[in-house]
């Protein structure tokens, strides 16, 4: 990728990042307090809906910035590659780079984005009061397990869900976009039509993965480590498995919503900055 490409990624993402989590904070929240153990109002119900927004909003803007400087960059690396591979389909070869890209990007923004979740989840269910005490707490390694289990707590479940999501989400944003253009007899879609497309796919990968989210949000809420599939069995056999799906309206709504927000921002910062 060019310096200027590289910029325009760069700061494209951190807009895109930082606004999202701004306006639908709130949503996240409720969404974090209907997964954790002990149910919703257990955890604080309506009250304090802003807590846990300071970690949120200092890893949004390099998390974002990095899911992006990555994805793109991936994107224009291993296109030529798959076009070698799938020779008999440009559609599929397309498809197969955002899968990759996508994923190699989740992988470099989690790097961020799994501390500041842990963070942020603990604040948002009442566990201390605020997103700096929270950090304190875990930098103190209370329970014994270190510092960096502490804050990567759910890495590899946050990843799990990470990568489907993202295998389901830019490929359709990507074919929507392209469709839509075709139709058009343009070469890209305006700002406002990249938004919608990709609320939609946000709003069906969302749907589909919820499962691996409630997972997530458990193992970062607990307070020692614990292996992803002792936890599932434990959860099935205490709650059923109607909790896998709880707060599937929040987040499909909350990533339908921010998908229009995160992916507009970005197609109009990127449209913006490349134009200058």
């Amino acid at each position: 990728m060019e310096n200027s490409g590289f910029i325009v990624s760069l700061l494209a993402g951190a807009a895109a990042g930082t606004s999202t989590d701004i306006v639908f904070f709130p949503i996240d929240t409720l969404k974090t307090r209907l997964q954790a153990a002990g149910g919703f109002f257990a955890n604080g119900g309506y009250r304090g809906v802003y807590r846990g927004l300071g970690s949120a909003v200092v890893a949004s803007a390099p998390g974002a910035s990095l899911f992006f400087v990555t994805y793109d960059s991936m994107k224009a690396y291993v296109r030529p590659y798959m076009g070698k591979v799938f020779t008999s389909s440009a559609q599929t070869a397309d498809t197969v780079t955002h899968m990759v890209s996508s994923s190699i990007g989740e992988i470099a923004a989690c790097m961020v984005r799994v501390p500041a979740e842990v963070i942020k989840q603990r604040t948002q269910t009442h566990k201390s009061d605020s997103s700096f005490q929270t950090l304190s707490r875990l930098l103190r390694n209370e329970n014994g397990e270190g510092i960096r289990k502490n804050l990567y707590r759910g890495w590899s479940t946050t990843i799990m869900r990470e990568i489907p999501f993202t295998c389901v989400q830019f490929p359709l944003y990507e074919y929507l976009k392209k469709t839509w253009a075709q139709a058009q007899s343009r070469t890209h879609v305006a700002p406002w039509q990249g938004s919608l497309c990709g609320c939609f796919a946000g709003g069906v990968a969302a749907a589909a993965t919820t499962p691996l989210d409630v997972l997530k949000t458990r193992l970062m809420l607990h307070e020692r480590s614990i292996p992803v599939g002792q936890l599932a069995r434990s959860i099935y056999r205490e709650e059923g498995w109607k909790v896998f799906f709880r707060g599937i309206g929040p987040r499909t709504m909350w990533i339908s919503a921010g998908g229009a927000v995160f992916l507009g921002v970005y197609e109009t910062m990127h449209s913006v900055l490349s134009s200058t």
